[in-house]
């Protein structure tokens, strides 16, 4: 007989705010704390509001404009080193209690375990063991999580995201009968896993309004709308899944790709957003260089103004031969860029992606370039990484990054589009050690290149 399997699905609650709650010795349940940048616009979204916040009708990833008058409250710059820090502190209070191979880490605040064989291990249950890791968590961190157990991956995360809200300890838990009892007629449906507002959109369209009716329907009219996700629809509103943490850990993707995007503080000119993307090409080059990568195609995505309602520009460019030149691949951006952009509409964001990345062994050599002339930028690229680990991403910049409209030196200062919050004292300390480590790699590559000359005019090599 198959062993039921039992997960368990953790959330740390409003994670950055009770972080920030946590450092300033206030307790996020009642006090009114937001994490937002001051210096961007109102407009700007909040990346949490404390669990107090939310009590007051305030949601979780409002605009700042958005939250009613009369509420007073802090606002917190991110820190997005601190909460990283948090996190892997959180995952250490993981690995006490579970082995890494069982976990699967599902964002900074979330994670799913497979507890299945350490509740006989543990001589406890599910929910105890949920309250033995929650607690612990708190005492070690200050920060306070709920969970959701369920006897698959889907039905713990809706146990977390629906049932625990409803419960005094904040733990729900759910199997396949008790999810089709009590959750068939939940609305609004948006509050189930990977159902978003145009999913439910077509399914209203439809007659549809539960997932106990989306259980019922016809199903050739659910393929019909929804093509082969249909199936995972169907499986869902019965509440059944059938991968695992162990085939999550098994998943090996047939292609691997990069890319960077970014939301623009403002409308850029045509000009100023085509030095955007050739910055980002330029930190993506340096990316594949310290993984040992390289790529043999571009795509690449612009999105202009809010004001205008135009369909993106959206294109991808073919390289010769894969490679990780900064030089070769920044021209194919910017060609691409030149051929799919409109000069006359403001861009507001844009998205690089480099495809088909491969391990740099399969770099190639087409007819037209220098295989020596390659070798000496794949060093000085290779050099130019090596300072940035070492001093930070902005011990060398090039001459674009301090252009007018340029982002990279800011963004090299920020986690995940957002502040980091670490102090660069350090960085500024040894910014003149790393001017000295540029110019040493650059004499370095000079010197090799005049002994492989002297050695190829004694030998009367051409």
């Amino acid at each position: 007989m198959k062993t039921q399997r039992m997960y368990i699905c953790i959330d740390l609650k409003s994670f950055y705010a009770s972080v920030e709650c946590r450092e300033r010795g206030l307790d996020p349940m009642t006090t009114n704390l937001v994490v937002a940048d001051p210096e961007r616009t109102e407009k700007t979204i909040c990346l949490a509001v404390s669990p107090a916040m939310k009590a007051l009708g305030v949601p979780g990833r409002c605009r700042v404009f958005e939250i009613p008058d009369g509420i007073e409250y802090i606002m917190a710059t991110p820190r997005m080193q601190l909460y990283i820090d948090y996190s892997a502190a959180i995952y250490g209070i993981y690995l006490k209690y579970i082995s890494k191979e069982d976990i699967h880490v599902y964002s900074i605040d979330e994670v799913f375990m497979d507890v299945t064989d350490y509740l006989s291990l543990y001589r406890t249950d599910a929910k105890d063991l949920s309250v033995r890791i929650m607690q612990d968590v708190f005492d070690t961190t200050g920060i306070t999580a709920t969970a959701g157990i369920g006897t698959n991956l889907y039905l713990a995360k809706v146990a977390l995201d629906i049932t625990a809200k409803h419960v005094s300890d904040h733990i729900g838990c759910l199997d396949e009968e008790s999810y089709c009892r009590t959750l068939w007629d939940h609305r609004p449906m948006t509050d189930f896993w990977r159902i978003g507002r145009g999913t439910v959109n077509r399914l209203e369209r439809a007659g549809i309004r539960t997932m106990g009716e989306v259980a019922h329907a016809d199903e050739d009219l659910l393929y019909r709308m929804f093509g082969v996700d249909a199936e995972l629809l169907i499986d869902h509103a019965w509440g059944r899944e059938n991968t695992t943490i162990a085939d999550i850990k098994a998943y090996k993707p047939k292609e691997n790709a990069v890319s960077s995007g970014q939301v623009l503080p403002r409308d850029y000119c045509f000009d100023e957003a085509r030095l955007v993307t050739k910055e980002m090409a330029d930190a993506l080059c340096l990316d594949l260089t310290g993984k040992g990568l390289a790529t043999d195609s571009v795509t690449l995505h612009v999105g202009y103004s809010y004001r205008l309602e135009k369909k993106s520009a959206h294109g991808t460019g073919r390289l010769p031969s894969a490679t990780s030149s900064a030089r070769r691949i920044i021209a194919c951006t910017d060609h691409l860029f030149e051929k799919i952009v409109d000069r006359n509409a403001p861009v507001r964001r844009i998205s690089v992606t480099f495809n088909h990345v491969m391990d740099e062994l399969y770099r190639q050599y087409d007819l037209f370039t220098s295989p020596e002339e390659a070798e000496k930028e794949q060093r000085l690229q290779k050099a130019v990484f090596e300072i940035k680990e070492r001093f930070g991403k902005n011990a060398v910049l090039r001459g674009m990054d301090l252009q007018e409209g340029a982002t990279a030196k800011e963004r090299n200062e920020q986690i995940g589009g957002h502040r980091s919050g670490i102090q660069d004292k350090d960085e500024q300390r040894d910014a003149g050690k790393a001017v000295h480590a540029v110019r040493g790699a650059e004499g370095i590559l000079r010197g090799a290149q005049k002994k492989r000359e002297d050695y190829c005019a004694e030998k009367r090599i051409v």
